[in-house]
């Protein structure tokens, strides 16, 4: 069981070097026994992998894109992705390490991304995209400014690259955050 750490947080963007390490956080946060430790468990909708290596080097490589990685200690804690998007920016591949996990850390990697978008790309908002079944979570991002916008898309049933589903009503609502 991992305990909280000691030393300064530090931000980094994600090389290609640090794409298996990324696999494995991204997977531990979100699916099975693992995940358990933690409260951002998606294992009881959804079964299989959160991500591959293939799509974290996507998100790595993408122009206009970056997956900023949180360090303590000289390990990988936290990571997000970020990607500019006209007058905005989009949030997504959010993960803390799961015995880290509600003392502060994605608090305070959730506010350097939203530093980070407003200096270096001028974005006015932050958009992401959350399962409407993980209703804690919506309410974490909620006590963070971020508001709900009813604006849904479907869930990508059948395409297990993004999980296997346990539920037949899944689907993805826009939440929203002006910064500034």
């Amino acid at each position: 069981m991992e305990t909280a750490a000691t030393g300064p947080l530090t931000f980094r963007d994600a090389s290609d070097a640090d794409v298996d390490t990324l696999v494995r956080l991204i997977q531990s946060a979100y699916r099975g026994d693992a995940s358990r430790a933690g409260w951002t468990t998606e294992a009881d909708i959804l079964e299989g992998q959160r991500t591959d290596r293939e799509g974290v080097l996507e998100v790595i490589k993408s122009p206009g894109s970056r997956l900023l990685m949180a360090e303590r200690d000289g390990r990988v804690v936290a990571c997000c992705q970020l990607e500019r998007r006209d007058d905005h920016a989009y949030f997504g591949m959010f993960a803390v390490s799961p015995g880290l996990q509600g003392a502060g850390l994605g608090k305070a990697v959730l506010a350097e991304a939203e530093r980070l978008v407003q200096e270096e790309w001028g974005a006015r908002e932050m958009h992401m995209t959350v399962i409407t079944v993980r209703e804690e979570l919506i309410a974490w991002y909620e006590r963070r400014g971020y508001r709900r916008t009813g604006k849904t898309s479907p869930f990508p049933y059948g395409d297990e690259r993004f999980g296997i589903p346990q539920r037949d009503d899944l689907e993805f609502e826009l939440l929203v955050k002006e910064l500034g």
